[in-house]
């Protein structure tokens, strides 16, 4: 195949979600919107974890758009969708509308989001079908990364302008960046595919239909939620467990807070790329491993520079969830239908939007402690190496035979 060719749209695919991983940095709109509209925090968190719930829930269905139509349509919906919800939330601003917020932000947005994502993942691997967890993690990385550039442009435009123009201006551009690279969005066509034992495989499989009769789906559904559950639990937090735990200062908090956006993008890559040498299997067990050991060492080390180790090295395993997840859907059930298997899957996330960070506000206010939330997560992560452990005793390729 075309190596120039692949190359040039793999990238598009990281622009889309550069462009759409930028609602990481909802966190820059909190105090101005407050400042603005009077609202209280909690009215506008929901906007952000609805956008984050209707990402994982219209990925669910928009992966089966994604087969059926191709890349090239879904990006643009996406554009469409995703740059009308960051309009809408300047005329909800400007009206002082939280009804018009949510419609905007949270459920048009979050369907842009979700189609967006699922858009590129499953066409890169189709690409790169000889480095599917690095090509998986380039894309994916994008959106965890995306915050570091939004994050200073947006409170740039909000100090010049105001947070309602901010996103009138961001929604406009958004729109013209994502419209852009959509149009270079393809699935590689016979002749652009390789006759390799790799792209072999990505060709056989089942259907996204026969994946959900299988259990090996569903316990991949749950180490998903697990990880991200436990991953957003804690990413609501770094601040205030900055200064409990270790004693930091708001301003040296803050520093974390941005801090644990590189690692989230960081991890993506790292984790994904270093499945393609040893297995994805092996990957989540050292991964959840890993989780294990840093989350007791919050709860018994809490000196500065242990805490903050301790909190990248999990930002890195929260973000490498979401990169592992669709090469190894593939490596069980092919990528004949890949992109409708992903949004599937996606709806953990939906759900551990909702399960994480919740579950870690009815521990902490039954005990004002973040011990009890701690325990907690590393039996869930027990839970996940167990079924780790299964998965890697089944028999490989059995779905692609």
């Amino acid at each position: 195949m075309s190596t120039k060719n692949r190359y040039l749209i793999a990238s598009c695919g990281v622009i889309l979600h550069l462009m759409l991983g930028s609602t990481y940095a909802w966190s820059v709109y909190r105090n101005p919107i407050i400042a603005e509209t009077g609202w209280n925090q909690s009215s506008i968190a929901f906007a952000f974890s609805l956008a984050i719930f209707c990402l994982g829930m219209s990925a669910a269905f928009m992966g089966q758009v994604v087969e059926k139509f191709g890349p090239r349509v879904t990006g643009t919906i996406s554009a469409i969708l995703y740059a009308s919800g960051n309009i809408l939330t300047g005329v909800a601003l400007a009206n002082h509308s939280l009804l018009l917020l949510y419609l905007g932000y949270g459920v048009l947005g979050g369907i842009g989001l979700g189609t967006g994502y699922v858009t590129p993942v499953s066409m890169i691997i189709k690409w790169f079908p000889d480095k599917r967890g690095l090509a998986t993690g380039l894309a994916i990385m994008g959106f965890g990364f995306a915050s570091l550039l939004t994050s200073p442009v947006a409170h740039f435009l909000i100090t010049k302008y105001d947070v309602i123009n901010t996103f009138y201006l961001l929604g406009g551009a958004y729109f013209l960046v994502m419209l852009v690279v959509s149009q270079f969005l393809k699935f590689p066509s016979y002749s652009e595919q390789d006759a390799d034992d790799s792209h072999k495989q990505l060709s056989q499989g089942i259907g996204a239909k026969k994946a959900l009769k299988t259990v090996e789906f569903y316990l991949l559904w749950l180490i998903l939620f697990i990880n991200i559950s436990c991953g957003l639990a804690l990413i609501s937090v770094v601040s205030p467990m900055a200064q409990d735990l270790a004693g930091m200062s708001a301003n040296q908090a803050a520093i974390i807070v941005g801090l644990m956006g590189i690692f989230n993008g960081f991890g993506r890559l790292l984790w994904a790329s270093l499945s393609d040498y040893i297995g994805r299997p092996l990957t989540f067990l050292i991964l959840f491993v890993v989780n294990i050991l840093m989350t007791v060492s919050l709860i018994f080390f809490h000196a500065p520079a242990l805490f903050t180790f301790a909190m990248a090295v999990l930002m890195t395993c929260y973000g490498a969830g979401f990169s592992l997840i669709p090469p190894y859907l593939s490596d069980i059930f092919g990528a004949k239908e890949l992109a409708t298997m992903h949004g599937y899957i996606l709806t953990a996330w939906a759900m551990a939007a909702l399960a994480g960070p919740m579950l870690l506000a009815v521990t902490f206010s039954a005990t004002q402690s973040y011990k009890t939330t701690l325990i907690l997560f590393i039996v869930l992560y027990l839970v996940a190496l167990a079924i780790m452990l299964w998965l890697k005793q089944q028999k490989a390729n059995k779905y692609l035979d």
